[in-house]
């Protein structure tokens, strides 16, 4: 049975052929997470955090460490792992620039917290 055509990797300038989406080298690092819009970061979200970052434009973390720096995030204070609640909860929201985003997710993500 003849064998399907390579096609590029979808990486952004990347020449290898592959027979899936990207290479071995380009291939995402949770290949089961859904899409952002999947997981509640749709248009919605989008112009809510928008909205929100208007009202709160300095990143509170910096803030508080005397230094004045531009939010670009909406982040959740607790996470809402599929919680429609705390999602949208406006008490559960931080603007944060986007260094102590992914410092305080890396520090979330490295060591979860499981709730029985």
């Amino acid at each position: 049975m003849p064998r399907k055509a390579k096609k590029p990797c979808k990486h952004p300038g990347c020449p290898s052929l592959t027979e899936e989406q990207y290479c071995a080298e380009h291939k995402p690092l949770h290949p089961d997470r859904p899409s952002a819009a999947k997981r509640g970061y749709g248009s919605k979200w989008q112009r809510v955090s928008k909205a929100y970052l208007r009202k709160n434009p300095l990143c509170v973390k910096c803030k508080a460490n005397g230094r004045f720096v531009t939010a670009t995030v909406v982040d959740h204070i607790i996470p809402h792992r599929g919680d429609s609640v705390l999602m949208w909860s406006e008490s559960n929201w931080q603007a944060l620039c986007k260094r102590c985003h992914d410092r305080k997710t890396g520090n979330e993500d490295s060591r979860p917290e499981y709730h029985y």
